[in-house]
């Protein structure tokens, strides 16, 4: 007699959920540059080079929700080849949308007026070189990822892939850290702006560890 486990939806739901505020930001941009917006100085590096940024709105939102739901055990168990399929599409997705935010932070120029940055953009160069980090680094684990199915080591697998979506749901954990950056205005610097954001990756990498450790601590038992 074949059992099967309950599916946990408590774990996808709450991933997704924490995407939904970058998701609805990336649909805000893909509208304006669908219906040729009026260009600003915010929004002209998209709008003269939009392929880039469009690429990384639709394969981040495709890779938040697909996988999302490998984090519920059960429903991998229950759906092995949906587990599989869905991981063949993954990796170009994490690839592409780590590709394209690496294209943007190299290309992209901060917007400017009258030759003077705006100082809402608040981008300095350390937040330059994080993210370049993060890019690079969501590429190599996506990569040793594969090479770990290859070897069918499923443990390494299943923690480089764990980091590399962490990393991508970095945006969706900034939402919080940006909280005291927008409630109290005076906080305001390049370097609150780089604390808001790097808290946001760091904090979604521990919290990749401690999944992972905890993921190995169950299969040792």
């Amino acid at each position: 007699m074949i059992t099967t486990k309950k599916s946990n939806w408590l774990v996808p739901f709450a991933l997704i959920l924490l995407s939904i505020v970058p998701m609805l930001a990336g649909a805000v941009r893909l509208f304006q540059i669908c219906n040729a917006a009026p260009v600003t100085s915010e929004n002209l590096r998209f709008m003269t080079a939009p392929l880039p940024v469009v690429m990384h709105i639709i394969s981040s939102v495709i890779y938040s929700i697909l996988g999302a739901f490998q984090f519920s055990d059960s429903f991998r168990q229950n759906h092995p080849i949906w587990h599989r399929t869905s991981g063949k599409w993954l990796i170009p997705l994490g690839l592409i949308s780590a590709l394209s935010g690496i294209w943007m932070t190299l290309f992209y120029v901060r917007p400017q007026i009258d030759g003077a940055l705006i100082v809402a953009n608040f981008d300095d160069q350390n937040l330059f070189v994080i993210r370049l980090v993060v890019g690079v680094a969501m590429c190599c684990f996506i990569f040793l990822g594969l090479a770990a199915i290859r070897k069918r080591n499923f443990p390494q697998h299943r923690a480089w892939m764990i980091r590399a979506y962490a990393l991508a749901l970095g945006a969706g954990t900034q939402v919080f850290t940006h909280i005291p950056w927008f409630v109290f205005p005076y906080l305001q610097s390049e370097l609150t702006r780089t604390i808001c954001m790097g808290a946001g990756w760091v904090i979604n990498a521990l919290i990749a560890e401690w999944v992972i450790f905890r993921k190995n601590g169950i299969a040792n038992t």
